[in-house]
């Protein structure tokens, strides 16, 4: 078989794997623009950065210092994080990205 004739399969799979995954993933569900970023490490390494709109924090990136980094949001923007029905903060990872 022509190498070419090998290689054809192999480039479709990543076109097509290249659109399934290209869908604005870097983009946060708030609007953080113009935001004041306030970062900080803590005593165990971790490292916070604090998103604030007009003074009103909407939303917290957690980057610990083993691990993903993971974010906590206020989508409502009445200046607490979101909870669940249970009292716990949703998280949210970013799973993966080019």
């Amino acid at each position: 078989m022509k190498p070419m004739m090998l290689a054809a399969p192999l480039l479709l799979a990543l076109l097509l794997a290249g659109c399934a995954t290209s869908g604005g993933a870097g983009a946060p569900p708030v609007d953080v623009a113009g935001a004041d970023i306030a970062k900080r490490t803590l005593d165990n390494g971790d490292v916070l950065e604090e998103y604030r709109v007009a003074g009103q924090l909407r939303m917290v990136k957690v980057t610990p210092l083993r691990g993903s980094p993971y974010f906590i949001y206020d989508q409502n923007g009445d200046g607490r994080m979101d909870n669940s029905k249970d009292g716990v903060s949703p998280v949210y990872w970013k799973l993966y990205s080019w």
